[in-house]
């Protein structure tokens, strides 16, 4: 069983959907308090915390980390701009009418801590997926509607490609289901054949 060290619920979401068990442990890692300016290094640093302080915390309790702790974290890069979850609807609005007709590099760092690396003190499994989404051109009423939905004030970078957000992408190059909030396709390439069926 994998434990996600997560609150997010569309990361649950896409583990259930994958028929793959898991466990929720939420860090409670202050992701503001992390201060780097290279997008790529801040997400991962971000997946690497919160992987390893729910590794630490299983650890001291005397658990085992069935098939390991698995951190992500994700963020939006639009131009020079990263772009977490926006603070409120008029930052949300502002940034729709920047991305719209345009594109963005959704990244997210994965970082997974198995038992054998913890007990070890090896290094745990890190890796960041970039995909691209192209953003369709939107009229001001149609970011106002959106913006309005509540949906972008909950995601990285402002939208959900699973939820009303995916109306507004084009098109997508890369791995979809990186975009909605970890990637698939390397989580199989990590796990353990046994632990995917």
């Amino acid at each position: 069983m994998l434990i996600l060290a997560s609150a997010s619920p569309a990361r649950r979401r896409l583990l259930e959907q994958a028929g793959l068990a898991h466990r929720v442990r939420v860090s409670g890692v202050d992701e503001a308090a992390v201060k780097e300016t290279d997008p790529r290094r801040l997400v991962q640093r971000l997946a690497l915390q919160k992987a390893t302080v729910v590794a630490e915390a299983l650890g001291a309790e005397g658990l085992q980390l069935a098939s390991g702790v698995l951190g992500c974290d994700s963020v939006l890069v639009v131009g020079q701009e990263v772009c977490g979850k926006p603070r409120d609807a008029a930052e949300a609005a502002d940034r729709w009418r920047r991305m719209a007709g345009g594109w963005g590099d959704l990244l997210t760092g994965h970082c997974l801590v198995s038992q054998a690396a913890f007990e070890a003190g090896a290094d745990p499994r890190l890796a960041v997926v970039s995909t691209r989404v192209h953003f369709a051109a939107l009229s001001a009423s149609e970011i106002e509607a959106y913006v309005a939905s509540g949906e972008p004030l909950a995601c990285a970078g402002g939208f959900a490609l699973e939820g009303r957000g995916g109306l507004l992408v084009e098109r997508i190059e890369g791995c979809f289901s990186n975009v909605i909030g970890l990637s698939l396709p390397l989580l199989r390439r990590w796990l353990d054949a046994s632990q995917l069926v």
